[in-house]
């Protein structure tokens, strides 16, 4: 049924390789050309932070007046976010809306075959690495300590380095008066599962996380740039 989206989302990046010469990096114009396809929900989300952070001293008071009645304050919050047209789900949209391109790139780069055709893109790679390998089949077939190998430690170094960024912008975020404690503590640590989740997807996969990660972090500086500054 998804073989029609497989075998275009193929097609596309195997098109955008000719002009570039390199699958990879015809991997990181797709992702950008996707980022650029949800910008408008990004706006949303950026909208949704900046309403927070302006309702926080009524979402405290209320907090305040029925924490000992949730179903109430929960009707109150739904009343208060309506009024102000946003929603408390605004940051998650873009997140989501992501996670459809993420599975098709992964099943074009897992996928023997797309639409009964032999699939043309496990043979390309980089740097020696085919772009359909796993992170423990390489360490299987060439060594814990090798090219190939070294490949994927740097894209996890860098997605450590774009997860420490993105806790970062987090924390500025966060409210102490708001948000629930448990969550100012799990919230920080969410981008770092880029990298368990990247040790575990081909390396098109985690071509594709890298860039939307790095993205994310510049576009959260220039769309929540009010909120980084309140925080």
């Amino acid at each position: 049924m998804f073989d029609p989206v497989i075998g275009f989302t193929a097609d596309l990046i195997t098109a955008l390789a000719g002009p570039l010469g390199s699958t990879a990096l015809a991997i990181v114009v797709f992702t950008l050309l996707v980022r650029l396809l949800l910008l408008p929900l990004s706006v949303m989300r950026a909208r949704g932070e900046r309403a927070r952070i302006r309702l926080a001293p009524e979402i405290r008071e209320l907090r305040k007046r029925h924490g000992r009645h949730p179903e109430r304050l929960q009707r109150e919050l739904a009343a208060l976010y309506a009024r102000e047209r946003t929603s408390p789900l605004a940051g998650c949209l873009p997140s989501a809306a992501q996670l459809p391109f993420l599975m098709v790139t992964y099943q074009a780069f897992v996928s023997s075959t797309i639409a009964g055709q032999a699939n043309a893109l496990l043979t390309h790679g980089l740097l020696g690495v085919p772009l359909g390998q796993q992170f423990a089949g390489t360490v299987a077939g060439f060594g814990l300590l090798s090219g190939p190998t070294l490949v994927f430690a740097g894209l996890f170094l860098l997605l450590v380095a774009m997860a420490w960024v993105a806790s970062r912008q987090t924390r500025s975020t966060m409210s102490e008066d708001v948000q629930p404690a448990v969550l100012r503590r799990v919230l920080p640590l969410l981008p770092y599962g880029t990298v368990l989740v990247a040790a575990v997807l081909p390396l098109a996969a985690g071509i594709y996380l890298l860039v939307t990660t790095a993205w994310t972090t510049g576009e959260r500086a220039i769309l929540h740039r009010p909120a980084l500054a309140g925080g």
